[in-house]
């Protein structure tokens, strides 16, 4: 570290547990860890910034919902004022079986910050079949958990969850909500896991599956075998990886569809200067081009995926997507 390193670093290099040496690994690794000095970072995220968001998603503020700006790229401006000594790179994508590998392959931790269990079984998989670490977390309600997984040591998402991801679930933030500080405790407990396997201190992790209820008070920690007959880590079968199991598209906290058009480059700029007279509150800016066709609201992307707003009906996103995109 230099001089500017070690006075930045000082308070977190002072905590015995990590120290100096610690704090040196992870100036050399890749992940999402800004402030505490993570040397490389990437931020994957296919969505845009919403007013909803600015209750729990400390990272953005009302500009960047007013400008719509993909999350990725809001994110990737607020971390550099953060920290401008590390390398950050925000990708506006869709993380998905056909880019999981290129996008994923290039980071030492994997943290999860997902919305869906198709996307976490797709992450699960890549990282079992890499032997690569990664971090579960989730919030709904006031209620979170978190689990660090260690491919071949510990038991993987699939292990944990599938059966009962299997089933369903009735409680997603559309319709029971989500607690700011429930967001904010389980993001800071997969971040403390983050820093001890990024500093080479796997002895303090906790290997166990954490839950905790910001209203009720109530909390545990369990401690989750690996299953022998898991798809995932005991008979390799990488379903999500190979594009076998279908994305879910209702997104968290929006009556929405997510229209997936594999890389379909579109130009924004010819395309909204198709569109002028023919949709309503036509707006875009360099990621995005957004229009309203009464009750229905489109989000486009340049690279061809689009939300729509007010349904959550495939077949009428698809549609409206065909009517005014193209096929």
């Amino acid at each position: 570290m230099d001089d500017a390193q070690k006075q930045r670093y000082s308070r977190q290099t002072l905590f015995a547990p990590l120290g100096p040496e610690g704090q040196e690994r992870l100036l050399a690794t890749s992940a999402l860890l800004v402030r505490a000095g993570v040397g490389r970072v990437k931020v994957i995220d296919r969505d845009f910034v919403e007013p909803s968001n600015l209750q729990r998603q400390a990272l953005f503020d009302e500009a960047d919902a007013r400008e719509a700006l993909p999350k990725a790229v809001a994110a990737e401006g607020k971390l550099r004022a953060l920290n401008s000594t590390i390398a950050i790179r925000g990708v506006v994508a869709d993380l998905d079986s056909d880019n999981a590998r290129q996008l994923l392959s290039d980071g030492d931790l994997i943290l999860d910050g997902t919305d869906n269990f198709e996307t976490r079984f797709l992450i699960n998989d890549y990282a079992v079949s890499a032997g690569k670490p990664w971090i579960y977390a989730a919030a709904v309600a006031s209620y979170g958990l978190t689990m660090t997984i260690r491919p071949g040591l510990t038991a993987c998402l699939a292990c944990l969850l599938e059966p009962e991801a299997a089933r369903g679930s009735d409680e997603t933030c559309d319709t029971v909500g989500v607690l700011g500080p429930i967001v904010s405790l389980i993001a800071s407990l997969e971040v403390a896991e983050a820093l001890k396997l990024l500093a080479g201190r796997e002895e303090a992790l906790n290997d166990r599956l954490i839950s905790t209820d910001v209203w009720t008070g109530r909390s545990q920690a369990i401690r989750v075998a690996r299953n022998a007959s898991c798809r995932a880590c005991a008979a390799r079968d990488f379903r999500y990886l190979d594009g076998e199991a279908q994305p879910h598209v209702t997104l968290c906290g929006r009556d929405s569809v997510q229209i997936h058009e594999g890389q379909r480059a579109l130009n924004l700029l010819a395309l909204r200067s198709r569109l002028a007279g023919l949709v309503g509150d036509l707006r875009s800016n360099d990621f995005l081009l957004r229009f309203r066709v009464a009750p229905y609201e489109m989000t486009v992307f340049a690279d061809g995926r689009a939300v729509l707003k007010g349904s959550t009906d495939p077949a009428v996103a698809r549609s409206l997507y065909a009517r005014y995109i193209g096929s």
